[in-house]
């Protein structure tokens, strides 16, 4: 057992150099060789890495799986995610009943008609701090100017929360995020959060406005029905997982479009919403930014992909080769945005499908709609191989994206 670990490889792999939208070389050649086979993670446990398309899709909506962080053998993606699980649960650690019922409090303010009424005010959001781009100085970093700012402003209005308060939580979300190496340390600044965001429910209670935390603290604190505590653990997850991931795909959407010249001029020179929005699931696709992937652990005996994995034993379902797959996307590694590719798992599949995806959608499909069409001459600044990838954080991205006009 021991030696067979050992020739194990290391999950996750690093991505290759001057390739920096595809997967890990090494992940898509199991993909190809070995589909289902075990990896080693960062404390010598050996799950399950599955790899292909149809079997991602079957496993996410298998009920044998669960994704309970509780259940010995889950797959931990590292030691701070490991001590901030066993201090906060959220609704992605939950399986039925107790997900079910969390998240249908949360189902009605993300139905695609409730997001796409939000679609006016983010692109008025868009459209200012395009302002401020053109109005100020350049080269600028369009991570800090523009990506982060959409996104975090867009679920700052929608939760309630003070935008004035950013630099804190963001503060907080880089240390969640990011291979932070200090549990104690994520777990603090976790508790941090939760503390600020129970305080501002009981403020919400006292005077309620129009945003969500306002509705959570009337319908469900004032009731008896949900703690503070609670409430503020489930504004925490939006709040995190609510902007940096569409910050990652703002950043590195408009890399690999710049990067692919005459699908740069077919997305700027469009006056077509389809043609966007299609662009949007391309990139999706493309890009999969959840760098750490689906995680799972086996409840009882299940087969995937002509293997047997027996309960109690941990699994990833690698959303970026999936993505990747020749048999449900010809041609896969071309960047193609006119491709039909809504069937993409960037978001997942089943019942831990991401309750923010429509909100991403509207965001992505204003950015890219608005930001090259108002600088049609938009270009990086730096050369392609100088920019810096964040390869050891939870969501893929760019630390920061110079760029000139």
């Amino acid at each position: 057992m021991h030696d067979a670990a050992a020739t194990t490889p290391m999950f996750p792999m690093a991505r290759a150099r001057g390739c920096p939208f595809d997967p890990a070389p090494e992940l898509s050649g199991l993909a190809e060789q070995a589909p289902v086979s075990r990896v080693r993670l960062w404390d010598g446990s050996t799950p399950w890495l599955v790899t292909r398309y149809a079997d991602v899709r079957a496993l996410l909506v298998d009920p044998r799986v669960s994704v309970d962080v509780a259940q010995p053998g889950f797959p931990h993606t590292n030691a701070v995610s490991k001590a901030r699980d066993a201090e906060m649960k959220t609704l992605m650690q939950m399986d039925a009943p107790e997900h079910t019922a969390q998240r249908r409090l949360l189902t009605p303010e993300f139905t695609s008609k409730k997001i796409e009424a939000l679609r006016p005010g983010i692109q008025r959001i868009v459209d200012e701090l395009v302002d401020a781009l053109l109005a100020g100085p350049k080269p600028v970093d369009l991570v800090e100017a523009l990506a982060l700012p959409v996104p975090s402003q867009v679920i700052c209005e929608l939760l309630g929360v003070p935008y004035a308060d950013r630099d804190f939580f963001q503060e907080v979300a880089r240390t969640l995020v990011m291979d932070e190496s200090d549990p104690l340390r994520a777990v603090a600044a976790s508790e941090e959060l939760n503390a600020y965001l129970e305080e501002l429910v009981v403020a919400k209670d006292a005077e309620p406005g129009e945003d969500l935390l306002s509705k959570l603290a009337v319908e469900h604190y004032r009731t008896g029905k949900m703690t503070r505590r609670e409430i503020a653990v489930l504004g925490q997850l939006l709040l995190v997982a609510g902007h940096d991931t569409t910050a990652s795909m703002i950043a590195l959407g408009t890399v690999a479009l710049l990067t692919h010249p005459e699908q740069f001029h077919a997305v700027r020179d469009s006056d077509d919403p389809a043609l966007v929005a299609n662009a949007v699931e391309e990139l999706l696709r493309y890009l999969s930014i959840t760098h750490t992937e689906a995680r799972r652990v086996a409840r009882e005996d299940l087969e995937v992909g002509g293997r047997t994995i027996r309960a109690g034993e941990g699994i990833i379902a690698v959303k970026s080769t999936a993505n990747r797959d020749p048999a449900a996307f010809p041609d896969p590694d071309a960047l193609d945005i006119h491709r039909k590719a809504r069937h993409h798992v960037a978001f997942g599949h089943g019942a831990h499908h991401c309750l923010g995806h429509a909100l991403a959608r509207v965001e992505l499909q204003v950015v890219y709609g608005t930001l090259y069409r108002r600088i049609p001459t938009l270009e990086l600044a730096v050369p392609p191989e100088q920019l810096v990838f964040k390869q050891d954080a939870v969501f893929y991205g760019i630390r920061e994206l110079p760029v000139t006009w």
